[in-house]
C-alpha cells in the first residue's frame, strides 16, 4: 500500500462515520425482526467519584452525522472484499437511511444516572447500526462538557480559553472546543472550531516569536507594532519579572494583558500581579495557559434497547 492510499484511507475515514463490525453484519440478518419497533437509549449508567452531574455535549453533531451517514462504493467494496458481509447485507446497508425517531436532553443540559440523555426510536435494523456512532460522539463530547462545567464554576465569573487541539487527536480537538463552548468556556484557539461552529477563537503569541527576535523587548514592539497596545504579551519565555518590566516599559501602563504558560500558575500569577500594579498597570489582565490535572473521566454511557 502507498503512502498516497494510506492518505486516501485517512481522508475517507475522516468523512465517512462507521458501525463496528457486530452492528453492520447484525441488521439485515435479523429477517423479519429487524423490522420491528425498537427504542434505544443512551443513558449514563453512573458519573465518575466526585460528580454531582454531567453535562449534556454533542446531540447536534450526532444529528449531522446521522443525516450524512451513507455506505458508499468505498465502504461496499471495503465489505465484500473482507468478507465482513453477505450480498443480501450489502444490499441493504447501500440503501441505508435513517428514518425513525430521535429526542432527548438539550446540548448543555445537566444529566444524572439514569438520565435518558437521547431516545432513538425505528426499527431494530436501522438503530443498531448507529449504536456505536451514537456511543461515541455522546461520549466524548459530554465528557468534555462535563469537565468544562467544573472549570467553568472553578474559575467564578473569569473566561475561560479551550486551548487543548495540541493534546488530542486534530478531530477530536475541534469537537473538543464545541463542547467546551457549550459549557461555558468563553473562546477557543482552534480556528476551525471556529470556521465550523461559530465558537468565539481568541489566543496569544508563541514562545517561538519571542526566540526568533535577538531579545523580548524587541519581540514585545513587533507584536504591539502588528497588534496594537491591547494584545497579550507572553512574559515567561525567560525570566518573568523582567519580561513583565519589559512589556510595561514597551507599552506603557495601557498594556492589555500578559500571559504566563508555566511554573506554579497561582503563585507566579501573584506575584505578577503585584508587579505589574507597582508598575502602574493596575488594569493590565494576566492569562494563565498550561496543562490541567482537572477531572477528565468520561460518564459511563451505554444503550437499553427494547422491541414493542
Amino acid at each position: 500500500m502507498t503512502a498516497d492510499d494510506l492518505a486516501d484511507r485517512g481522508k475517507l475515514a475522516a468523512s465517512r462515520p462507521a458501525p463496528d463490525i457486530q452492528h453492520a453484519a447484525a441488521a439485515p440478518a435479523c429477517g423479519a425482526g429487524g423490522t420491528g419497533l425498537a427504542v434505544f437509549e443512551v443513558f449514563a449508567r453512573h458519573l465518575p467519584s466526585g460528580r454531582r452531574y454531567g453535562v449534556v455535549a454533542g446531540a447536534g453533531r450526532l444529528l449531522d452525522a446521522i443525516e450524512q451517514f451513507r455506505f458508499g462504493p468505498a465502504e461496499i467494496g471495503f465489505l465484500r472484499d473482507t468478507g465482513v458481509a453477505d450480498e443480501a447485507t450489502l444490499r441493504y446497508l447501500e440503501s441505508y437511511r435513517f428514518t425513525g425517531d430521535i429526542w432527548g436532553y438539550a446540548e448543555g443540559d445537566c444529566y444524572f444516572p439514569g438520565s435518558p440523555i437521547l431516545v432513538v426510536e425505528s426499527t431494530f435494523a436501522e438503530a443498531c447500526v448507529l449504536e456505536t456512532l451514537a456511543l461515541s460522539v455522546l461520549n466524548h463530547d459530554s465528557a468534555i462538557a462535563s469537565a468544562a462545567s467544573r472549570m467553568v464554576n472553578a474559575a467564578d465569573g473569569r473566561p475561560l480559553i479551550e486551548m487543548g487541539s495540541r493534546r488530542t487527536h486534530e478531530l477530536a480537538a475541534v469537537a473538543s472546543a464545541r463542547a467546551a463552548y457549550i459549557a461555558g468556556f468563553a473562546t477557543t484557539s482552534n480556528l476551525r472550531a471556529g470556521h465550523a461552529y461559530g465558537v468565539p477563537t481568541s489566543g496569544t503569541s508563541a514562545h517561538a516569536f519571542t526566540l526568533v527576535h535577538d531579545s523580548e523587548r524587541q519581540a514585545f514592539s513587533a507584536q504591539v507594532e502588528a497588534l496594537g497596545t491591547g494584545t497579550t504579551l507572553l512574559v515567561d519565555t525567560y525570566d518573568v519579572a523582567e519580561a513583565v518590566r519589559a512589556a510595561v516599559a514597551v507599552v506603557g501602563p495601557g498594556l492589555g494583558a500578559v500571559r504566563v504558560d508555566s511554573g506554579d500558575l497561582p503563585v507566579v500569577a501573584r506575584q505578577v500581579r503585584s508587579l505589574l500594579d507597582s508598575l502602574g498597570a493596575e488594569r493590565t489582565r494576566i492569562v494563565c495557559t498550561s496543562w490541567s490535572r482537572g477531572p477528565t473521566a468520561q460518564p459511563d454511557c451505554g444503550r437499553w434497547p427494547s422491541a414493542r
